[in-house]
């Protein structure tokens, strides 16, 4: 076991286990070499999405205008020109969320077979689990940047908006790079305000729908451990203390924030009901003892991206630890 250190077997409010887990040092199995290789061709590109996005420049003052003079052929191809490169990398970050889709897939599979409980599989299989962690912790960053830039919808908008008129002087819209099919699968992955959680989200649903031999315990159980995992590095120093990288903590609060919200969208009743495994409200308390500018954007995704926060069955005390800054 190695990197993972069990610190408790269960909590006063049985919440399930609760462990360790070496976020910086785990390394695979021989037994997880396999699933791990597949993820990491993925993730290894995760980093370089994330800086396209960060520094996507809007190609609004071609668009303008081009809206502001339809007459002129001139501006509409240079803002056709200006456009373009842009949807080339919108293109990629959505091949990505592909991607990204596969590799969650293995993943899932791998954590939640049985006949080893949740716990025995992060026990064992702590690269995987760090794994299923990065992708949490990318899906939260790619989102709060893309929600940032409003432009990136507009672009989009004004490209499909061309590429409909099939000509614009010289340019054949047959010959570009992204077609209208292609415009159009794109087109539902950026029209949610969080498209890589929202991937995510359906890849679940997808997963414990036609896991025929899995119960959704198997994948539920496997979020609910991993938001004990977190919250309990989070909260005792004596555990936060052994990170080495002072980037770890929030990792670690950009993971318990994202198996909150996967959790919420998967299991009947969410993470908010009285029965759920997730002890949601002391979560929260441990994202409000952190520096407040850095995890307002983390209270934000459980106010806003939530699917059972406002449910009459949540307990009101959890909707106003949220309310409150």
């Amino acid at each position: 076991m190695g990197n993972l250190l069990k610190v408790l077997t269960c909590t006063d409010l049985d919440q399930g286990p609760n462990f360790f887990l070496d976020f910086e040092n785990a390394r695979p199995m021989e037994s997880e070499q396999e699933t791990w290789e597949l993820v990491n061709a993925v993730l290894r590109d995760a980093d370089g999405i994330l800086v396209e996005l960060k520094n996507y420049q809007s190609a609004n003052i071609e668009i303008r205008a081009a809206i502001a003079d339809a007459s002129s052929e001139r501006l509409q191809e240079e803002a056709w020109e200006a456009v373009c490169p842009l949807v080339s990398k919108l293109k990629s970050f959505y091949d990505f969320s592909v991607r990204l889709e596969g590799a969650l897939q293995s993943l899932l599979t791998a954590l939640t077979c049985p006949p080893l409980t949740a716990t025995q599989h992060l026990e064992r299989e702590q690269a995987l689990a760090k794994q299923f962690a990065d992708i949490l912790h990318f899906t939260l960053q790619f989102d709060e940047l893309k929600m940032a830039n409003p432009s990136i919808q507009n672009d989009f908008s004004f490209y499909r908006r061309v590429l409909q008129r099939r000509r614009i002087g010289s340019i054949d819209m047959e010959e570009v790079e992204v077609n209208s099919e292609m415009a159009n699968k794109m087109s539902l992955f950026y029209a949610n305000a969080t498209p890589m959680l929202k991937k995510l989200t359906d890849v679940m649903m997808k997963f414990v729908t036609e896991a025929r031999s899995l119960s959704i315990d198997n994948t539920t159980d496997c979020l609910s451990t991993m938001s004990s995992v977190c919250k309990v590095m989070l909260e005792r120093p004596e555990y936060k203390n052994r990170f080495m990288n002072e980037d770890t903590a929030f990792f670690c609060l950009r993971v318990m924030v994202g198996v909150i919200i996967l959790y919420d969208h998967v299991h009947p009743v969410g993470a908010f009901a009285k029965s759920s495994k997730i002890d949601v409200k002391g979560c929260i308390k441990v994202i409000k003892e952190q520096p407040a500018p850095s995890v307002e954007c983390l209270l934000n995704a459980l106010r806003y991206t939530t699917k059972h926060l406002n449910d009459e069955a949540t307990p009101k005390h959890l909707r106003a630890m949220l309310q409150a800054n």
